[in-house]
C-alpha cells in the first residue's frame, strides 16, 4: 500500500555529548569491622559509599586504625577532607577469620560488661556463674541482655526485667575476629577487584590506595600495574606509602635507595613519606592525599589539571611509624618533592602545613613531562577515560564518513571547552592517513590522533632584585 500524507521523522544529533569521566574517586582495599555493622557489606565486594553515616553502616568503624585500615581512610575523607563518593572493598571475613575465646568469669559493672571490640555478638554465650552450689542459668540475648558497638568496645547491657540484672559476675564465651589473619594475597586479590568496581558499584576509580598494606613494595607494585589497566582499558594512579617503620626510611636521605631498590619507579604511581599525624590520631600520608586530590578536583569543576602540591593538609605533625616526630626542613623537602619523586609535608610560616610535591614515583628516571608531573599525567588519564566512556557507544556502527565526523566535531568541541576553561594550553583531533593505513580500515579499525597539551605546575618563580640609584638621586635631589 502506497505511504500517504506528511510524515516526520528524527535523526540522532552527529554531535554527542561527551560523557566525562568521574575524577577523584578512590577505590580502597583494607579492613573493617563489618562484623561491628548494622548493614554489613559483602567480603571482598566493591561497595560505593557516599557519606560517613552510609561507610559506618556498612563496614562498621573502630579507631584502633592499624586493625581497620579502611576506618582510616573513610574518617579522613568524609570528615577531614569532606569528599565523596569511595569505593570501599573490605578483605576482612568474620566467618574464618576468627578464633574462639573460651568461656570466662567478667565482671559487671554498672550492669554491664566491656568485651573487646573483635567479639562478634551473634556468637557470645551467656550464663551466671554458679554459687553455693546453685547452678548456672543461661541467658538470652534480646531478652536478658543486649550488645553493641562503642567504637571502643563490644558492650553486653543486662535488662532490668532479665533474669541477672544484679549479677556482679558472669560466665562468658564468644568468639571474636581476628584482623591479623588477613594476608598480603588477600589485598592482592582485592585490588584485582577494582575492576569489578567499574560494573558493581557503577563508577570508574582513578585512584587506587590502600593505606596500611601500601608500604609493602610488592603491594605498591600491584597497584601501580592495576592502575594501568583497570577493567582491561581505564587509567588510574595508585597512590601509595614509603615503609616509615625501621625496616624502612626513617631517614630522608635513604629515600632514593629505597625507591631503586624496591623498583617504586612506576608513572602510575604516587609515592608518599613520612606518615602524619592530627589531634593524635595518625594517618598514613596516602590516605590524606587522596583526600587533598579530591577536594581539588572538586573545586576545578572535575577537571583534575592542578596539581595537589602546596594544598592545605589536616594534619599537625610528620611521624614516623613509631609515632615519633619529624622535622622537614625546606631544603630536606626540596630534595624529597623536587628531586627524589616523592611527596611529602611542609611545614611553611604563615600557611600551616601542605602537601609538597609535583612528581609520579618514576621521576627523576623518566623526564616525560605527560608521566612525570601529576597533574598532567592525571590530565592524560582524564582525557583518555573520557574519549572511551564517550565514543563507545559509536562502536559496531557503520565505518563511514558521518561515524568519522561526528567522532572528530565531538571530541574537538569537548577539547575547545578544557582549554577556554584553562585546563589545557591546547588540543585537537584528527584522522591522519599515514596512521590508518589500508588493512586497517579493511579491518573495521580506525586510529584518531589526540595532541593535548595540560598545563605543567609553576615549580619556581624567580624575582631579581636590583639597587636603582636613579630612585635614589631623584628623591634626594629633586
Amino acid at each position: 500500500m502506497p505511504s500517504l500524507g506528511v510524515k516526520v521523522f528524527e535523526q540522532a544529533t552527529s554531535v554527542s555529548t561527551p560523557n566525562v569521566a568521574s575524577v577523584g574517586v578512590p577505590f580502597v582495599v583494607g579492613t573493617a569491622p563489618v562484623h561491628a555493622a548494622e548493614q554489613p557489606a559483602p567480603i571482598n565486594t566493591p561497595v560505593l559509599c557516599t557519606s560517613w553515616s552510609e561507610a559506618v553502616k556498612q563496614f562498621g568503624y573502630s579507631d584502633d586504625w592499624e586493625k581497620y585500615s579502611l576506618c582510616e581512610f573513610m574518617y579522613s575523607h568524609f570528615k577531614l577532607y569532606g569528599c565523596q563518593p569511595v569505593v570501599f572493598l573490605n578483605v576482612l571475613d568474620p566467618a574464618s577469620a576468627k578464633e574462639t575465646v573460651s568461656a570466662q568469669t567478667v565482671s559487671v559493672i554498672g550492669h554491664q560488661v566491656t568485651l573487646p571490640s573483635e567479639t562478634i555478638t551473634a556468637s557470645i554465650q551467656v550464663s551466671t556463674t554458679s554459687a553455693e552450689g546453685t547452678g548456672a542459668t543461661t541467658l538470652e540475648p534480646d531478652t536478658d541482655y543486649i550488645s553493641f558497638y562503642d567504637g571502643l568496645h563490644c558492650v553486653l547491657e543486662l535488662q532490668e526485667d532479665g533474669k541477672a540484672y544484679s549479677a556482679a559476675s558472669l560466665s562468658i564465651a564468644y568468639d571474636q575476629v581476628k584482623p591479623d589473619a588477613v594476608k598480603e594475597s588477600d589485598i592482592a586479590d582485592g585490588i584485582a577487584q577494582a575492576d569489578a568496581a567499574v560494573t558493581a558499584a557503577g563508577v570508574v576509580p582513578d585512584l587506587l590506595c590502600a593505606p596500611g598494606w601500601s608500604h609493602i613494595p610488592e603491594i605498591a607494585i600491584l597497584m601501580a600495574v592495576k592502575a594501568a589497566n583497570v577493567s582491561g582499558m581505564f587509567r588510574a594512579k595508585a597512590i601509595v606509602d614509603c615503609d616509615c617503620s625501621s625496616n624502612g626510611v626513617t631517614d630522608y636521605t635513604k629515600l632514593t635507595a629505597y625507591k631503586d631498590k624496591n623498583s617504586l619507579t612506576n608513572e602510575n604511581m604516587i609515592l608518599c613519606w613520612p606518615m602524619v599525624r592530627l589531634a593524635g590520631h595518625t594517618f598514613h600520608l596516602s590516605t590524606q592525599l587522596a583526600g587533598l586530590m579530591a577536594q581539588v578536583d572538586t573545586g576545578n569543576r572535575g577537571i583534575p589539571f592542578e596539581s595537589p602540591s602546596n594544598k592545605a593538609l589536616q594534619i599537625d605533625a610528620c611521624v614516623l611509624a613509631d609515632g615519633s616526630e619529624i622535622n622537614l626542613t625546606w631544603p630536606q623537602v626540596e630534595s624529597i618533592a623536587g628531586e627524589w619523586g616523592v611527596v611529602t609535608a611542609l611545614n611553611f610560616p604563615g600557611r600551616g602545613w601542605a602537601a609538597k610535591g609535583n612528581y609520579t614515583a618514576c621521576f627523576p628516571a623518566n623526564t616525560d613531562v605527560k608521566d612525570h608531573f601529576i597533574p598532567v599525567s592525571r590530565m592524560f588519564d582524564f582525557i583518555g577515560n573520557t574519549l572511551i566512556r564517550t565514543f563507545w557507544e559509536k562502536l559496531d556502527k557503520p565505518m563511514i564518513d558521518a561515524l568519522r565526523d561526528s567522532i572528530l566535531q565531538t571530541c574537538n568541541n569537548w577539547l575547545d571547552g578544557l582549554r577556554a576553561d584553562g585546563c589545557l594550553y591546547g588540543a585537537r583531533c584528527a584522522m591522519l592517513a599515514e596512521e590508518n593505513p589500508v588493512t586497517n580500515l579493511l579491518a573495521g579499525h580506525i586510529t584518531l590522533h589526540v595532541y593535548n597539551a595540560p598545563p605543567v605546575p609553576a615549580q619556581q618563580i624567580d624575582f631579581l632584585l636590583e639597587y636603582d640609584v636613579d630612585y635614589m638621586t631623584a628623591a634626594l635631589t629633586g
